[in-house]
C-alpha cells in the first residue's frame, strides 16, 4: 500500500477533490431547493425536483472538465515552461499523462448523472396527474393557473381538455413543445452514442466509426448550452413572498382569489440559464486550441523519403519549417486522399537533434490505406498534414537516474526518438545527461518487425563501445511468436559473437521477460535511485508493470523507487 501511495499520491488527491467537488455541489443545490421558493413546485413534483436540479449542478461542473484534458497544447504546455524539480516534474508529467484517463472518468460521472433524465421523467408524470386531478388539491389548482399571464402557471402544461389527454402525452407534449424538452433529448441521444461508441473494442476495430460519433459532443454542448433557456422549472418571486408566503398562505388556497383574503395569488417565475455559465470558459479554450491546430495543420509538410520494411512498417522522414520537438512526443497525422476529416496519432522515431522528423507506421484500418496508397505505382506521393507535436510522459525520461524502457511490438517506437537522442548526446562532448542507465525491452511477435530498427541499435552498441560506456545501455530482446526450426537454428548458433537475428552481441530471448527477475536486479543494482519505468504497449503489460514497481519500491524514500509511467494518447 505505501508504494502504491508513493506512485500515486497526487493522482488520489486531485480526484478527491474533484469527486468532493461533485458531493458539495449536489448537497448544496439540493437543499437550495428545499428552500420555500421552491415550496409550491414541490408540491406537484416532490423531492424529483431537487434531485434533478442537484444532479444538474454536478452534470454542468463535469461538462465544464470534460474538455480541459483534451486541449492537448494546453497540456504539452506546463511540460517545457515549467522550472520545477526532478521530483516536481516527474509528479506533474505523471498526472498530464493522465489525460484520457481523467478524460474518461469525468465521462462515466455525467452518465452517472443521467438521473437527471429519470428525474425529470418522473416530474412529467406529476406535471400530468396533477393537471388532470379534479379532487381540489393544491397540487391540482397549482397546476391550472393560467398560462394567460407571464407570471402566473406553474405546470408548464397547458391543455385544457383534461377529460381526454394522457401521461403519455403531456409528456410528448413537454418534450417537444419546450426548449428543454427537444434539448434534453438532443443531449441525451449525443451522450448516449459518444459512450457507447466509444468502448475499446470500437475503438481499436472501428477507429472511423469512434472518430466521426465522437464529434457529436459539439450538439452535446449546444444543446447544455441552451437547455436551462425556456424556464421550465419555476420558482416564486421575491415579490410576491411578501402577498403570499407558503407558510402562511398555502392552507388557505381557495380563498386566492377572494377579494377580501390577505393571501394573494402565487407569482412564478422561470429559473434563468445556469448551464451555459459553466461550459463558455472550457468550450472557448477548446475552440482556441482548435483554431491553433488547425492554423499549424495547414503548414506545407514535404515528405523527403518514405521507406517500407517487412511486416508492413512504413516510414515516413519529413520536414517542416519551424518544427520543434522533444523526446517521446507524437504528432496527429492526416493524409486527405484517404479520409479528408481523420486524424490518428503517432509517436515520433526522430530525435529533437535531427533536421527532420519521422514516424513509423503499423498495419490497422486507416493505415492500411495509407500504405495503400504510398505503394501505388506512378502516383504522387501522397499528401500529409501533420498537427503537432505534444507532449507525453517520455519527455521526462532524463529526468531520472536509471530509466526502464519497456516497448511492445511497433509500441517501441518512442523509445527509438530516445534512443536515437542518446546516441547525438554522446557524440557531443559536452552532454550533461542526468541519467546513468538505461534498461530497454522489446517485445515482438515476428523476425522482421526488427529490421527498421536494427541499424539504430547496432550503431548505439557500437557507440557505447568505443566510449567505453558498456553498461550504460543494456537492452533485451524478446521474440514471442517463432517456428521450431529456427528455434532450433538460433539455439545451435548460439555460440556465435552476435545474433542470428540482429547482429547485435546481446542474444534475441524467446519468450516473454520475468519481470520479477528483472525488476529484483534493477533493484539491487540501483539501491538508492529513482527507476523511471516506461511502457508503450498493451494494458495486460502495464498491470504487470505497475505492479512490479509497486512491489519493488522501498518504504524508505532516501532507498531505490520504481515510478511507472505508461504512453496514453
Amino acid at each position: 500500500m505505501g508504494n502504491w501511495v508513493v506512485n500515486h499520491w497526487f493522482s488520489v488527491l486531485f480526484l478527491a477533490a474533484c469527486l468532493g467537488l461533485n458531493v458539495f455541489l449536489f448537497v448544496h443545490a439540493f437543499l437550495s431547493f428545499e428552500s420555500n421558493k421552491y415550496y409550491y413546485t414541490r408540491q406537484i413534483l416532490g423531492l424529483a425536483l431537487a434531485w434533478a436540479q442537484a444532479s444538474a449542478c454536478s452534470l454542468h461542473f463535469n461538462s465544464m472538465l470534460i474538455l480541459l484534458p483534451m486541449c492537448r497544447n494546453l497540456l504539452s504546455f506546463p511540460r517545457g515552461t515549467c522550472s520545477l524539480s526532478p521530483s516536481q516534474l516527474r509528479t506533474l508529467g505523471k498526472q498530464l499523462d493522465h489525460n484520457l484517463t481523467f478524460h474518461k472518468l469525468v465521462a462515466y460521472i455525467i452518465c452517472l448523472l443521467a438521473i437527471h433524465i429519470t428525474t425529470h421523467l418522473f416530474n412529467f408524470e406529476r406535471y400530468s396527474r396533477s393537471r388532470q386531478a379534479t379532487d381540489g388539491s393544491l397540487a391540482s389548482i397549482l397546476s391550472n393557473l393560467s398560462h394567460q399571464e407571464k407570471n402566473s402557471w406553474l405546470n408548464p402544461i397547458q391543455s385544457s381538455d383534461t377529460a381526454e389527454i394522457s401521461t403519455f402525452i403531456d409528456m410528448e407534449y413537454v418534450t417537444f413543445t419546450h426548449i428543454a424538452g427537444v434539448t434534453g433529448v438532443i443531449t441525451t441521444i449525443a451522450l448516449v452514442l459518444m459512450v457507447t461508441l466509444a468502448m475499446e473494442f470500437i475503438r481499436k476495430s472501428y477507429s472511423e466509426v469512434f472518430w466521426y460519433t465522437h464529434h457529436i459532443f459539439i450538439m452535446y454542448f449546444i444543446g447544455l448550452g441552451i437547455h436551462g433557456l425556456g424556464g421550465l422549472v419555476r420558482d416564486q418571486t421575491e415579490k410576491n413572498m411578501d402577498e403570499n408566503h407558503p407558510h402562511k398562505c398555502a392552507e388557505f388556497f381557495e380563498k386566492w382569489n377572494d377579494p377580501d383574503s390577505h393571501c394573494k395569488p402565487p407569482q412564478f417565475e422561470g429559473l434563468p440559464a445556469e448551464s451555459w455559465k459553466w461550459i463558455l470558459t472550457p468550450v472557448i479554450i477548446y475552440i482556441f486550441e482548435r483554431i491553433l491546430r488547425f492554423y499549424r495543420s495547414q503548414q506545407k509538410v514535404v515528405i523527403t523519403k518514405w521507406v517500407m520494411y517487412p511486416s508492413k512498417v512504413l516510414e515516413l522522414q519529413m520536414h517542416k519549417n519551424g518544427f520543434s520537438m522533444e523526446v517521446g512526443q507524437y504528432i496527429f497525422v492526416n493524409c486527405p486522399s484517404v479520409s479528408y476529416l481523420e486524424w490518428h496519432p503517432f509517436t515520433l522515431t526522430s530525435a529533437p537533434e535531427e533536421d527532420l522528423f519521422s514516424i513509423h507506421i503499423a498495419v490497422g484500418d486507416w493505415t492500411e490505406n495509407l500504405i495503400r496508397a504510398f505503394e501505388q505505382q506512378n502516383s504522387p506521393v501522397p499528401r500529409i498534414k501533420v498537427d503537432g507535436p505534444f507532449g507525453t510522459v517520455s519527455e521526462d525520461v532524463f529526468q531520472y537516474e536509471v530509466a526502464v524502457l519497456v516497448g511492445a511490438g511497433i509500441g517501441v517506437t518512442p523509445f527509438a526518438s530516445i534512443l536515437k537522442s542518446i546516441w547525438y548526446k554522446f557524440r557531443n562532448a559536452n552532454h550533461n545527461l542526468k541519467t546513468q542507465t538505461i534498461y530497454f525491452y522489446w517485445i515482438y511477435r515476428e523476425t522482421g518487425a526488427f529490421a527498421w530498427f536494427n541499424d539504430l541499435l547496432v550503431s548505439l552498441e557500437q557507440e557505447m563501445e568505443e566510449l567505453g560506456k558498456v553498461g550504460f545501455l543494456n537492452y533485451r530482446l524478446f521474440l514471442t511468436g517463432w517456428d521450431c526450426n529456427f528455434a532450433g537454428h538460433a539455439a545451435l548458433s548460439f555460440d556465435k559473437a552476435t545474433d542470428i537475428l540482429t547482429g547485435l552481441k546481446q542474444k534475441t530471448s524467446f519468450g516473454r521477460p520475468m519481470w520479477d527477475n528483472e525488476f529484483s536486479t534493477i533493484a539491487t543494482t540501483h539501491p538508492k535511485s529513482a527507476v523511471g519505468v516506461f511502457l508503450c504497449g498493451p494494458q495486460t503489460l502495464a498491470k504487470s508493470l505497475c505492479k512490479c514497481c509497486h512491489q519493488y519500491s522501498s518504504l524508505d524514500p532516501r532507498k531505490v523507487q520504481f515510478y511507472f509511467n505508461n504512453e496514453n494518447f
